[in-house]
This record gives C-alpha cells, structure tokens and sequence, in this order.
C-alpha cells in the first residue's frame, strides 16, 4: 500500500517548484496526490457497491418479477454494457474536460439511476435504469486510475492504480457485508435506495480536489475530438497490437470476475446448502482475498516489473479457480474463496498503471475507460454464458471452464512492453 507520508508521493516535475524533498511544492503536490488517490479509491469503491448489490438483489427480483436466472443474469449484463457506452463518453469527456468534473458527473448519474431502480414496476424499466447506471459506473475506473497514474512518480504508479482498485473492493466487501441486513429489513427495493448516497459525497469530492497538474499543463493538447480519440488508439501498428492486447486482458478480468461474483453468493447459499447469512460471509472472505492480492501485486508491479507479476497472478488464477470448483465442503470453500479471490482479482489495479504507461495524456483516460469497458462489456457476457452452463452442467463445471481464459491472458502479456519506469 502507499504510504501518504512518503516525499516519493509527489513527482519531481511539477510545475512551479524543483521537486526537492521538503520543500513548499512538495508539500503541496505530496498532499495533491493523497487526495487524488483517496478521492478516486472513493469513487470506485460507490462503483463496487453499486455493482455487487444487485447481485444480491437478484433472488428478490426473481421472485417479484417472475422472471428466469438468465433474465436476471441479463440485468448485470445490460449493468456492463452500459459502462461500456459510459467508458466511451466520460474517458473522451475527461481528457476534453477534466478528470475531476467528469468524476464527479459520474457519480451522480449511477447514483440517481441505482435509486430509481428501487422504483421498477418490471423486468423492462429495471433494466433501462440498470443500462443508464451503467454509463455512470463506465466513467469510474479510467477517470479514478488516469487521476492516480498522473498524481505519483513511476517507482510508485502501480501501488497508487491499485490502492484504488482497492477503493472497489472495498465498496465490493461493503455490499456482502450489508446487504442481507438490507435486505431483512428494507427487501431488495432498499439496496438500491441506499445506492443513492454517493450523490452526496460527489459533491464533497468535487470541492476539495483540483484538477490533475498533468492535464492541466496539455490542456490544450488533449482537447482532441470524439473520433480523434479513438483514432489515437489505433494510430499505428506498434499501437494496434498494444490495444488488442489490452481489450483482450481486460476482458479476461472482467469475464473472470464478473463470472465468479455475480453468482457466488447463490451458488454457497442455495446449490451448497450455506444459506444467505453464510453465503454472504464466505462470498466476503473471497473479496477479502481479493484485496489482498491487489496490495500484493501492486507491490509486485512495481518492484520487480509489469509482466513477471501479470504471469504469477494469471497462473494463480487459472490454478485457484480450477481448484475451487471441485470443492463442497464449507471450510475448504472458505480457504479456497480466499485463495481465488487473491489470484482472480489481484490484477485488476494493474490495468490502471499499465494503460497509463502506454498512452499519452492527451488520450490517457479514453484509454482507460474505453479498453477496460469493452473488458467490461464483453465479460458482461459471463452471467449469462455462467447461468446457461450452470443449468445444465452445475455452477462447479462452468467455474472450471474459467480457468482457460487465465492462460490466454498469460500469452497476450508477451505482447505487452514493459515502461514501468516511464514517466508521463
């Protein structure tokens, strides 16, 4: 994790001071990047919490709707293919714009469609106002790992990206831990009440932080167009095969994840016999091996290089999760969700201090919200591929089916150069 005390918080370059530890514009930048990284942590923690909730309001709407597990499933896919649309807006926006305005509209615009979704009458506006929350979520991870990769030097750019993907974990542990509570007392309709909250503090967010120093000093760069910016990320072949590679992991993240947590807490409660309070207990020690793996690899990343810890984690995944789903007994399910958690989702803070490293600011946070979106849109998939396999093999085989995409991702990181040390 980032120490906030640390002087090698603050970069060198910055405009108006020489950078020397202890000096005023140290101070001020230091105090710059903890803001820049507790606000985006924040911000990607509502998106966690957002995300997770509705799996655990599922089995309600089930039963209010009438609806089938593959309609249910449905509604995280439509969830995931909004963020890729808001990928595409609030990364072109942001670079435009601003990464802090387009963080805080973000926020607002997932939380007030997640509390309308309190309101559905049916299986048809829930999922209009789970697509709309959608583009709002889509905005969270580029903005929130473009602010981080901007705010710190590069020795510590992988540990700032991930202590915000942590941030979302942390609203992902949130959720398992509150919403069977919610859930008793308030029914399924509550969870997504509570979800308005974050309309609150993107306010509080948007006061207290500026805007990133880095776009600040190309503003009049990164003012490029809608197809402009996407045009830059395919401006060239060395370019191309950088962007393949990077919609292909992030795809594997992303169908990976969304496969295992969508569907885990109903799987340890129904098909294993757990019980929701259980199934919610086991599902939060998985996320908290996730959030370990994410401090660990971001140690990882930075101290011994990009590639060496995407290969340990991508085939600890593929090993963890194979083994997971031969397990049934609780104590070896709880073990095993702690381990599989650690490997499956340790990487996801690595994307942010890689795509920052491989694209300039004037494209930076359309780089990253447009790659990791379409990650995002295409592993939307995996509830549905995850619900129709499930139903006719078992939840067990269709988790191990998982474990194959773990190895593609492991060749594309050969395509993947390695700039850790770059500055941006």
């Amino acid at each position: 994790m980032i120490d906030p005390t640390d002087n090698a918080f603050a970069y060198s370059n910055a405009p108006g001071g020489d950078g020397t530890p202890g000096t005023a514009t140290t101070q001020v930048i230091d105090k710059y990047a903890r803001k820049a990284v507790v606000a985006s942590s924040i911000g990607y923690a509502l998106d966690g919490f957002d995300l997770l909730i509705l799996s655990f309001a599922l089995t309600g709407i089930i039963a209010s709707f009438g609806i089938t597990t593959t309609q249910a499933g449905f509604l995280t896919t439509l969830t995931l293919l909004g963020a890729v649309v808001g990928g595409i807006v609030f990364g072109v926006l942001s670079d435009r714009l601003g990464r802090v305005r387009m963080l805080m509209w973000s926020i607002l615009l997932f939380a007030v469609f997640t509390g309308l979704s309190a309101t559905a009458q049916g299986f048809a506006d829930l999922g209009i106002y789970r697509f709309i929350a959608g583009i709002g979520i889509g905005g969270e991870f580029g903005i929130g790992m473009t602010l981080a990769a901007e705010a710190v030097p590069s020795r510590w750019r992988a540990r700032a990206t991930s202590a915000v993907a942590v941030g979302f974990q942390l609203g992902v542990l949130a959720a398992a831990l509150l919403s069977a509570p919610i859930i008793a007392l308030l029914g399924w309709r509550g969870l997504f009440v509570v979800g308005t909250f974050p309309a609150v503090l993107a306010v509080i967010l948007r006061k207290r932080l500026h805007e990133s120093p880095k776009f600040v000093q190309q503003g009049a760069e990164s003012k490029t167009s809608l197809l402009g910016s996407m045009k830059l990320l395919v401006a060239d072949p060395a370019t191309v095969r950088i962007t393949i590679a990077m919609v292909i992991l992030t795809s594997v993240q992303n169908f990976g994840y969304y496969g295992i947590i969508t569907w885990l807490p109903s799987y340890l409660s129904t098909q294993l016999g757990l019980g929701v309070t259980k199934g919610s207990l086991w599902t939060a020690v998985t996320v908290l091996g996730m959030l370990l793996g994410i401090v660990t690899f971001g140690q990882a990343a930075d101290r011994v290089g990009r590639r060496p810890a995407f290969w340990v984690f991508q085939a600890g995944a593929a090993a963890s999760v194979l083994v997971y789903s031969q397990l049934t007994a609780p104590i070896a399910l709880l073990v095993g969700g702690f381990i599989m958690g650690i490997f499956a989702n340790g990487m996801l803070g690595g994307y942010g201090a890689l795509m920052a490293e491989l694209y300039s600011t004037k494209v930076r946070a359309t780089a990253q919200n447009v790659l990791f979106n379409i990650g995002r849109g295409i592993g939307g998939f995996a509830p549905v591929v995850m619900a129709g396999l499930a139903a006719t093999h078992g939840f067990g085989f269709a988790l191990a089916l998982l474990s194959v995409i773990y190895v593609l991702a492991f060749v594309t990181m050969f395509f993947v150069p390695d700039r850790r040390t770059a500055e941006l």
